[in-house]
């Protein structure tokens, strides 16, 4: 199998290396990395527009064909190696190991899901992994469920433009109780700003605030991994909100919002046609 491993850590991220190790240990498998030459965290799902994006070929451990880093993003990556790097299309996309978990609304900021979802988008099939805090990384465990994964489900049925979001606790093989396909869980933040001081007595903000796991569904996937098993979530793009969707359709008198529109007065103010202030 052809697979391309990309992830949002970085090139030199050792759950890449790690993976791209394993993977390629057994000589089953063709394996090819592009990814970012430095860490991308929490860019979701961001695409490089207005620079050009830059290529350096790297070394990577065990049998990989070829590997490169870019200046760009973990979409950037994909896209990049899809359409320009290989000479062929990947069979799989991997994206990961990441270095701490992607659960619940985490996937909607994660570059590391975003990089699946790229390949997604492409038509591909796509994994993204991430390893659970712990008091150890395990990659290694991640990496060897992974592969074995691939081993004894090597043609699983995946709905079209979807991908699968893994996340592994970092423990000992032996005390993960096991695996669970699961729905994406809530896990909301408790964001707030620290307000600080550089230096030069300059004001900045730095993001900060944890997790609240409480009142997750069993069925989810943070519910899976605090019981120390590894969470598999089926992921597509799609967010229609399907129930609306039919709410809205039965409003009978949706259209008239256009009818009301159609007698407004939209004239330009004078201020908004010369590009300043608010207008009214």
């Amino acid at each position: 199998m052809r697979i391309l491993l990309s992830n949002d850590d970085g090139i030199y991220a050792a759950g890449l290396r790690t993976l791209a190790e394993r993977l390629s240990r057994d000589g089953k498998h063709e394996i090819y990395v592009v990814a970012p030459d430095r860490e991308r965290s929490a860019t979701g799902h961001c695409l490089t527009l207005h620079k050009p994006l830059r290529v350096q070929e790297e070394e990577m451990p065990g049998n990989v064909k070829k590997a490169w880093s870019t200046t760009g993003t973990p979409s950037d990556c994909v896209k990049l190696a899809v359409s320009e790097l290989l000479e062929h299309r990947p069979d799989l996309v991997i994206s990961g190991i990441n270095n701490g978990p992607n659960l619940g609304s985490e996937i909607l900021y994660s570059g590391t899901v975003a990089a699946a979802m790229e390949a997604a988008f492409l038509g591909l099939p796509s994994i993204a992994v991430s390893l659970f805090w712990g008091e150890h990384r395990r990659f290694e465990v991640a990496a060897e469920f992974i592969a074995n994964l691939l081993s004894s489900v090597p043609k699983f049925e995946m709905r079209k433009r979807s991908l699968l979001n893994i996340n592994v606790p970092s423990l000992p093989m032996d005390e993960i109780a096991g695996v669970s396909v699961t729905e994406a869980g809530v896990r909301l933040y408790d964001d707030r700003f620290e307000k600080r001081a550089d230096p030069r007595g300059k004001t900045y903000y730095w993001l900060t605030g944890h997790a609240i796991d409480t009142h997750e569904s069993e069925t989810s996937d943070v519910h899976a991994i605090i019981n120390k098993r590894i969470s598999i979530t089926p992921v597509v793009f799609n967010m229609t909100d399907h129930d609306a969707l039919e709410r809205l359709t039965g409003i009978k008198d949706i259209g008239g919002a256009l009818d009301a529109s159609r007698g407004a007065d939209l004239t330009l103010s004078r201020q908004v046609k010369a590009g300043t202030g608010r207008g009214i």
